[in-house]
């Protein structure tokens, strides 16, 4: 069977825990308005193929060091399967030689030795024609599984260096499905191509020479006609079929994708009572998905009925032939049996081959569709001679930076200032200002159109993303947790910590007292996104993550702006702590957080405003007073309400 992604997947995010951590918590930067997406957002171009060159992809994944080891085993496996071939051809020779003898013995105890003989070597023959497939399998299945995990992980690890604008525009379900079926197509390629078509060949070859030489050459061109009509049929047939199951596999991607998008956003699906939309969207996905599987299914039955009548009808010419010529006395009474069994041997892999062309070429298309993605290059990639970045300080610097989304008219313009090391910076504007965009280029999900960021005096487009982005602990706004354990979702970023390490940043993050009074302590399982938390708890592990990893630059993005005044209180506490010695940006809606700043800049339009400390840009009476002003009058009146 071929191995579940799924499994791969669970086992990949513990190898990359540490890039992953910080990809996830990142994924409060996706923005569906910032890039247009294309028409169909799961859509990847196939790369260019066919069965010529899925097949050399298939013999250059087998060819590689990793699977090195094997290559004892797929000898093994291929002299097995043509050594089955050859005792499949032969073994109904020794049929018609047992009813030979019998009929000629008449009676006689040793035509009846002989003949029992024959059969005891007929039947053996066909135990180890059916017996030696199965001795190559339980070789073989290891070999299958490894080339499939190998290509499942360059898929998976590929796409997950991809920059972040390919994951805004793609669903996590409809990228699972490409690389679960492409997998799926490394084993199919493998086995019928290895085992089956170049098998069923030989044997074909083989039977012709044996009827040809042992009974008479027309029977070897009845045989040969009826296997090519047969092929010619199944082939022409096919074509169609690839074609349905092309768009039966575009309407199950659809299908798998909206379900699963469904139920991972259902908080919002049950906050706007939209279940009974949703399953009208999901039974409208079904049912195109049924529509293409009728079609299919459909032509199947045609396909079938068209290769029974073909393979019957060169079975009856070969048998009317045979019989005519033991009429004649050109051949004994056992030919016919001997005849009968050698077509019925071949139309069993025949049979098979129909179908097997069938998978080929589906597989073909998954592989194509699976080496379309790895053919996608990042947007954002590491420089040929990036360096690692190595003990950063923490200081960053924006040097005349401008930016502007695709799509969007305004953008960064002309974006400069300094942070020394150990400092806090704010940055404050009204939404779309572009706070968050100055996040996203120092994090490096995009490249600046013009100037340069630097950390510790390196630009960063000549530093290592992984490393760069390991400088960086960030709180966002919504703190992204996996249905884990506490324990599993607080040492993501630092898989080797140790539970004492765990429980000093859980104690720095006004977490351990929580996390001590739950039944399960430290094995509590969090939910799907961190649901059964509150959202102060939420932040509190967030943070708590962050000072486990210890970085040089602490980012928080409105990590408070979500709260109530009392968590916001305990959180703000933690996050102080997090800060005391780290160079700290923070992007803030709430100006009562960012008083105590070392400087604040202020954001409009893209363009830097306003500068200074909190009392500084006060005394100035510009923006920044105007949005205190603002924030002040509004808890004044809140506070006036509750009174009355």
């Amino acid at each position: 069977m071929p191995s579940k992604p799924t499994k791969l997947i669970k086992s990949l995010y513990l190898k990359n825990a540490l890039k992953l951590a910080q990809l996830a918590e990142a994924s409060y930067f996706i923005d569906m308005t910032q890039s247009p997406s294309p028409k169909n957002p799961d859509q990847i171009e196939s790369a260019d193929g066919g069965i010529a060159v899925s097949v050399w992809r298939i013999v250059r994944i087998l060819a590689r060091p990793d699977l090195k080891r094997w290559r004892p085993v797929m000898g093994l496996a291929i002299l097995l399967t043509l050594l089955a071939k050859i005792i499949a051809v032969a073994a109904p020779v020794y049929l018609g030689t047992a009813i030979d003898r019998l009929a000629e013995g008449e009676g006689a105890r040793s035509a009846l030795t002989a003949g029992l003989i024959f059969l005891l070597i007929f039947t053996g023959g066909r135990f180890l024609s059916a017996g030696l497939p199965q001795i190559r399998d339980w070789f073989f299945t290891p070999v299958s599984q490894d080339a499939q995990r190998i290509v499942c992980v360059d898929a998976y690890g590929h796409a997950q260096y991809l920059s972040l604008n390919f994951h805004q525009t793609r669903r996590a379900g409809a990228l699972n499905r490409i690389i679960e079926r492409g997998a799926s197509a490394v084993d199919y390629l493998l086995r019928f191509i290895a085992f089956n078509i170049g098998p069923t060949l030989v044997e074909l070859g083989l039977a012709a020479i044996l009827l040809a030489t042992a009974y008479h050459p027309f029977l070897a061109v009845i045989a040969l006609m009826t296997v090519v009509l047969y092929g010619v049929f199944t082939f022409t047939m096919t074509e169609w079929r690839v074609l349905q199951r092309r768009r039966m596999n575009e309407a199950d991607t659809e299908l798998r994708a909206r379900a699963i998008d469904s139920l991972t956003n259902f908080e919002t699906v049950k906050a706007f009572a939209s279940e009974a939309r949703e399953i009208a969207r999901y039974d409208s996905a079904m049912q195109s998905y049924n529509t293409r599987y009728v079609e299919t299914a459909r032509s199947l039955t045609l396909l079938n009925a068209g290769q029974e009548f073909i393979m019957n009808t060169g079975l009856f010419m070969m048998m009317g032939f045979t019989a005519w010529q033991i009429w004649a006395g050109n051949l004994q009474i056992g030919a016919l049996a001997a005849v009968m069994m050698l077509m019925l041997n071949l139309y069993r892999p025949l049979n098979i081959l129909g179908w097997a062309w069938r998978e080929i070429k589906q597989g073909a298309v998954d592989l194509e569709k699976l080496y379309g993605l790895m053919g996608m290059q990042s947007e954002v990639a590491d420089a040929k001679d990036a360096q690692a970045l190595t003990s950063p300080k923490g200081e960053v610097k924006f040097e005349h930076v401008s930016f502007s989304h695709s799509g969007r008219a305004v953008g960064l313009k002309n974006i400069s200032f300094t942070i020394p090391s150990g400092k806090t910076t704010a940055f404050v504007g009204t939404s779309g200002a572009g706070k968050s965009t100055l996040l996203k280029l120092l994090f490096r999900f995009y490249d600046v159109e013009k100037g340069r960021i630097l950390i510790d005096g390196q630009d960063i487009r000549t530093v290592r993303q992984t490393s760069l982005r390991q400088a960086f602990g960030l709180v966002p706004q919504d703190v992204v947790l996996f249905n884990d354990t506490l324990r599993a979702n607080l040492a993501y970023g630092k898989p080797e910590a140790t539970l004492e390490e765990l429980k000093e940043a859980a104690r720095r993050a006004q977490l351990l007292s929580f996390i001590e009074s739950l039944p399960d302590g430290w094995e509590t399982r969090v939910g799907e996104r961190g649901v059964k938390l509150s959202g102060g708890e939420k932040q509190r592990v967030g943070i708590a993550r962050v000072i486990l990893t210890d970085p040089a630059v602490l980012i928080l993005d409105e990590a408070t702006s979500a709260l109530d005044s009392a968590t916001e209180l305990a959180v703000q506490t933690a996050l102080e702590e997090a800060a005391k010695g780290r160079t700290t940006l923070m992007v803030a809606h709430r100006l009562s957080t960012i008083q105590k700043a070392d400087e604040i800049i202020v954001l409009e339009q893209g363009q830097i405003s306003e500068r200074g400390t909190h009392n500084a840009l006060l005394a100035q009476g510009g923006e920044y007073a105007q949005m205190w002003q603002r924030q002040v009058s509004e808890k004044v009146h809140i506070s006036s309400g509750i009174e009355r």
